[in-house]
């Protein structure tokens, strides 16, 4: 049975994904830019309804994952009061100018947000040097890399992502996730022997998750 997190881009997702079996949820805004931190109030009030595991992405806008002092400011103050909310976990990554794992800020970001696990993000797919980046990443106390396997998709990816899971050897958990789908988990468990994957499960080009695709993917 595989382990199954849903990117929740609002409340009524989380609820869904809830409901409906998924193992963890990962809640973000910013549906357009891939994701960015939720709102405070958001994460409040769904924490009180639901007790699935909820990791919270800490990204303060769309676009590239190189930021600015007043960003990494901004990052580090809203992690710290996200993590009075009782929340499970963080979800987020940082690369230098040159597309590399920012160490410094990275550490600095796992540091502040224990004793919960962090997960480096989509990052990981814009990162130079698959090997390297996943060294760097273990250095830094992540648990968890969510990654396509640097394609576009995990279809694509499925080669590095069997490359990855045999590199990391139970060292930190391999999330698959970018256009994973009920339709092709089963083939990518098949080949890549991963046990973690991440999905929106929206199906509709729309902004909410779908109740039966959540079933699917937890069924497959």
């Amino acid at each position: 049975m595989s382990t199954i997190e849903i990117a929740c881009f609002n409340p009524e997702s989380a609820i869904i994904a809830f409901e409906n079996g998924a193992d963890r949820i990962e809640l973000c805004d910013g549906l357009s830019e891939g994701g960015t931190t939720p709102n405070f109030e958001t994460t409040k009030q769904l924490r009180e309804k639901i007790n699935t595991p909820i990791f919270v992405m800490i990204r303060p806008r769309g676009g590239d994952f190189t930021y600015s002092n007043e960003e990494f400011e901004q990052m580090k103050s809203e992690l710290i009061k996200l993590k009075s909310l009782n929340i499970d976990g963080f979800v987020f990554g940082i690369l230098d100018e040159n597309d590399e794992v920012n160490i410094e800020q990275n550490k600095e970001l796992v540091k502040l947000a224990k004793p919960y696990p962090c997960t480096f993000h989509r990052a990981f797919d814009r990162a130079k040097d698959l090997e390297n980046s996943l060294k760097k990443i273990i250095e830094c106390g992540f648990k968890t890399i969510l990654t396509s396997g640097q394609k576009p998709n995990v279809s694509e990816g499925k080669e590095n992502l069997k490359k990855l899971i045999e590199l990391s050897n139970g060292r930190i958990e391999i999330l698959v996730g970018g256009g994973l789908r009920s339709t092709n988990i089963k083939e990518l468990r098949e080949f890549t022997k991963a046990e973690y994957f991440h999905s929106s499960a929206i199906t509709d080009g729309g902004a909410f998750a779908n109740a039966d695709e959540v079933v699917a993917l937890k069924n497959k």
